[in-house]
């Protein structure tokens, strides 16, 4: 029988994302996308350090060349392409940052193929298709969320996406090479990664000289709450499960699944009495279809 585990983690991780990216777009009116970046990163590490005294999982025996592609993946996917990931929705919105992000996919899939000799079937590769199809139709729709902005803006934002796809899909091939084929668990791979993004966001910070982090607006209780919330369930268990799905299967596979978050808002969205339209449902059946491929074919 075929063990799920990996594209289970990644549903569980892309539906994580979809609440924690709500609440970070609100969040970044009020934090710059950087601070805001290296404090839910502070946050989850004292989670994970937690998690680990409680489980008492020991430090990992891991040689030298995988570490330093998992601290290199931290680097680039969580500081360089979280601080992107921030700056494109201020820039964009919601829906146009998660549209770019469906790209993140086939270029996973594609250096998979280059770096690791990952080759997917004519099925797989139909999934894929069918998945990234399904969730750019329910995000492309027009909905009052998207903001009118200027030419600057909307260049600007574009150029961070697309970064931010690139650091992703990077990102995602040196966390598979690194933790594929050895005995580190996903628990220690992600407070590994973590701790290298956030300590390079930490230096980038004080270059900057953006000591001040707005010490007014965090101490205000709903935004220290909103802030702890998504660093939970976003960063702590949404790295996690990331780092379960790229070790349990194919980076490929593991990046279309972990960008499914746009379909897992739709049940939020009823759920709160917003009006969901016939195509948004539809993109989400088809979404399901190419996952369905993923999972039984």
């Amino acid at each position: 029988m075929t063990d799920f585990s990996g594209e289970v983690a990644a549903l569980s991780a892309a539906c994580l994302w979809s609440i924690a990216s709500v609440i970070y777009s609100k969040l970044g009116a009020t934090i710059p996308p950087l601070q805001l970046n290296l404090i839910k990163g502070i946050i989850a590490i004292g989670f994970f350090v937690f998690t680990i005294l409680v489980t008492g999982e020991l430090f990992p025996s891991i040689a030298t060349l995988p570490m330093c592609l998992i601290l290199l993946s931290g680097i680039i996917g969580i500081s360089f392409g979280d601080t992107a990931f921030f700056i494109t929705i201020n820039s964009l919105g919601a829906r146009r940052t998660l549209l770019i992000q469906t790209l993140t996919s086939p270029m996973s899939a594609v250096l998979g193929l280059i770096f690791l000799q990952e080759e997917l079937n004519v099925l797989a590769s139909c999934g894929i298709l069918v998945t990234i199809l399904g969730v750019a139709w329910v995000i492309s729709e027009r909905t009052t969320e998207v903001k009118n902005i200027s030419s600057a803006e909307f260049q600007r934002g574009i150029v961070f996406g697309l970064f931010t796809v690139v650091a992703g899909a990077v990102a995602a091939v040196l966390s598979r090479g690194a933790i594929a084929d050895n005995q580190i668990s996903p628990l220690w791979a992600a407070l590994l990664r973590l701790s290298a993004g956030t300590l390079i966001l930490f230096i980038w910070t004080l270059l900057k000289q953006q000591t001040n982090f707005r010490l007014s607006n965090l101490q205000n209780p709903r935004i220290i709450g909103a802030t702890v919330f998504a660093a939970f369930f976003g960063t702590f268990l949404g790295i996690w499960l990331q780092q379960t799905a790229i070790k349990f299967t194919s980076v490929g596979i593991a990046s279309t699944l972990l960008q499914t978050s746009p379909i897992f808002v739709i049940p939020f969205a009823i759920w709160m009495g917003e009006k969901v339209t016939a195509r948004a449902i539809l993109g989400v059946f088809i979404s399901i279809a190419g996952i369905a491929l993923l999972f039984f074919l």
